[in-house]
């Protein structure tokens, strides 16, 4: 009976052998260390994208604020300049006890701008200081104004005071706006600050108020060889008196010489700058075209020449400008040749080349890419010069 109800014992059972386990750690050793790689490369693949992709951004950006400022150049300036009696071009710009200023300028344009000595700064749309910038790169000085009267001189037609100009008509002036004062042959122009306006009178005072350092405005006001020149109103964002140049630290900075708003410092406009180099295209010949191009560390065109020179600041016609961007993101292997050429195709009115070499013989300078932008503006309103 009791062999009647037995069941049978279950088949021994195995584990895996010693080898089939190593087989099996080979094989998911090998499966891992390929999905790592594709991961790795991939990442690599990603930052490196990402960096390009900011790297082309703010090189963009940064060509965006730097054509809007230039575009605009000398705009309220070019009726001031013709004719001869009433030019402006070339006058020490006085603004308060902004300009000229007794101390260097911020980071970046502490250093070597204008050789320390920025009480030199002069009217003129465009200027360009070759390497005058903390960081070595070039100094870009844009002027200009946006005035509702279209920036057309007036003569004054009776004495005025300390701080009252008498002219035809104020038509276009409205309180808060700046106007620039100048006489010819004097090396002195007074920014003032409009206060109030009666029908023939402007009234001036406030912020931008202007006594006068060489020459006073009450000299000034009492001349009716003297003209005034509307600029346009500063809380409108209208009327720009700015350096730009690339700090220590990469970046591309913006400083505001009539300090709007109570800024004292340069204002950061876009990083991964690591150079910006210019050139100044001229019209030889007044017609209009450009035909030449000329390095702003040239005889008779470095920055203190220039600005001093009526005659050579009416051929400025373009400014081309060259950005170097570097990405943020460093590779292990080098990815960059030591140089970079910028201007290759540039010639002077002589035909000589001016092309710019920028070393990148840094330790680590060719571990990070580059891109060069290079873009060229118009100055539209020197275009309408007589």
């Amino acid at each position: 009976m009791r062999g009647a109800f037995s069941t049978a014992l279950p088949s021994r059972q195995r584990g895996l052998s010693l080898i089939e386990l190593l087989v099996a750690m080979v094989i998911g050793l090998i499966v891992t260390l390929a999905v790592t790689s594709v991961i790795t490369v991939g990442e690599g693949k990603r930052r490196t994208t990402t960096s390009t992709n900011d790297m082309d951004q703010a090189g963009a950006y940064a060509a965006y604020l730097l054509d809007r400022a230039v575009r605009s150049a000398g705009s309220s300036l070019i009726q001031s300049t013709q004719p001869t009696d009433r030019g402006v071009f070339g006058c020490r710009l006085n603004v308060a006890s902004m300009l000229p200023s007794t101390s260097a300028f911020p980071a970046p344009f502490k250093k070597s701008f204008l050789a320390g000595k920025p009480s030199n700064l002069r009217v003129a749309p465009v200027l360009i200081g070759k390497s005058q910038s903390d960081a070595g790169s070039d100094v870009l000085v844009v002027m200009g104004g946006d005035a509702v009267a279209g920036g057309v001189p007036r003569g004054l037609t009776d004495p005025g005071s300390a701080n009252t100009l008498s002219m035809d008509n104020t038509v276009g002036i409205s309180a808060g706006d700046l106007v620039l004062v100048s006489q010819n042959g004097t090396a002195d122009c007074l920014l003032e600050q409009v206060t109030g306006t009666s029908a023939k009178v402007l009234t001036v005072g406030g912020t931008y108020y202007t006594a006068g350092k060489t020459i006073s405005l009450e000299t000034l006001a009492a001349s009716t060889s003297t003209y005034v020149t509307p600029l346009g109103n500063p809380a409108n964002g209208n009327v720009q008196v700015q350096l730009f140049g690339v700090g220590d630290n990469s970046t591309l900075y913006g400083y505001d010489l009539l300090q709007v708003g109570g800024t004292t410092t340069s204002q950061a406009l876009a990083d991964g700058v690591i150079q910006m180099r210019a050139l100044y295209g001229l019209d030889t010949n007044g017609d209009g075209i450009l035909d030449a191009w000329a390095d702003p560390g040239a005889t008779g065109y470095d920055i203190s020449t220039v600005m001093t020179t009526t005659a050579t600041l009416r051929q400025i016609v373009a400014v081309r400008v060259a950005l170097v961007m570097r990405s943020a993101s460093k590779e292990r292997d080098a990815v960059s040749a030591d140089s970079l050429t910028l201007f290759g195709d540039a010639v002077d009115a002589s035909k000589k080349s001016l092309a710019q070499t920028v070393s990148l013989k840094g330790a680590d300078d060719t571990l990070y890419r580059y891109r060069v932008i290079d873009f060229t503006v118009p100055l539209r309103n020197m275009l309408l010069l007589p």
